[in-house]
């Protein structure tokens, strides 16, 4: 494949569940997304993204983990009061870096009941290796400070589990990330699946499972088609009801993942033709 960008979007333990689903389902199909160009990972789609370009695991051996049995794993919650301090932040901001500093905000005084180091050493051992891979991958995170958007890679000099650990920093949920002194939340506050960063390529391929947008934060579709009015040939899979369904409330809930994966490998069908047509058209 030449000139193609993978975009996985944010989405919590289900999202990476179901993006592996959609993945493997794809690959089932023939249509192998795992040596794309450029691989851009966001939060939950930060994981998957590292996970793929190791090249350590194929995607049978990947989705076969998301089946595992999550006993002991830690899990989040995004509790209703933290969802309308959420809301509230999206009112009073203007632009997405307000946004993300009015989160971090937010995240600096939460109580997480869990420390810094055990959440990123829990990032860690999801990851197959402590090594940045050869190939392309930007990791996403915003900065604390600013609320601007900031990929990591290979020359960034910051180690991929704390590139990944930073990206997966949900707001009042996990700790804030901290790198070299600087304090990073996760790279979906800026937009679910950031897929402008995939702006240049020829084809695009976004995978996200959080499809929505509001009057600050711009969904994957609407950057889709902003990437579309520059020239590229883009495909768009966002979770169908019975995803959304296989999620439930809780996307951050390991006993969700296997249903998440399950729903990812179904709904892939729906989608060969299309992201073949993009890859091949």
């Amino acid at each position: 494949m030449a000139d193609i960008a993978l975009v996985l979007g944010a989405g919590g333990v289900t999202g990476s569940a179901w993006e592996t689903g959609i993945l493997y389902g794809l690959a089932e199909a023939g249509v192998d997304l795992s040596t794309a160009d450029l691989i851009i990972g966001s939060s939950a789609g930060a994981v998957v993204g590292a996970q793929l370009a190791s090249g350590l695991l194929g995607l049978p051996e990947l989705y076969a983990r998301q089946l595992a049995d999550p006993q002991g794993e830690t899990g989040g919650r995004l509790g209703t009061a933290t969802l309308m301090r959420y809301a509230r932040a999206v009112l009073t901001a203007s632009t997405p870096e307000a946004y993300g500093r009015k989160l971090a905000r937010m995240a600096r005084e939460a109580r997480t009941g869990i420390t810094a180091d055990d959440r990123r050493a829990l990032i860690a051992s999801r990851l197959l290796t402590p090594e940045w891979p050869e190939r392309r991958l930007h990791i996403t995170a915003v900065h604390a400070a600013t609320g601007e958007l900031h990929t990591f890679d290979r020359d960034s000099g910051v180690p991929l589990a704390d590139a990944v650990t930073a990206s997966c920093a949900v707001p009042a949920v996990w700790p804030v990330a901290t790198i070299d002194g600087q304090d990073w939340i996760d790279g979906g506050v800026h937009s679910p699946a950031n897929a402008h960063l995939a702006a240049g390529w020829e084809r695009v391929v976004v995978i996200a499972p959080t499809a929505s947008g509001n009057k600050v934060i711009v969904s994957p579709r609407s950057q889709a088609t902003d990437l579309e009015a520059r020239g590229a040939r883009v495909a768009v899979i966002t979770p169908d009801e019975a995803a959304r369904k296989a999620f439930g409330r809780n996307p951050l809930d390991p006993s969700r993942r296997a249903a998440a994966a399950r729903a990812g490998l179904a709904q892939s069908a729906m989608y060969t033709e299309k992201v073949a047509a993009v890859l091949n058209g």
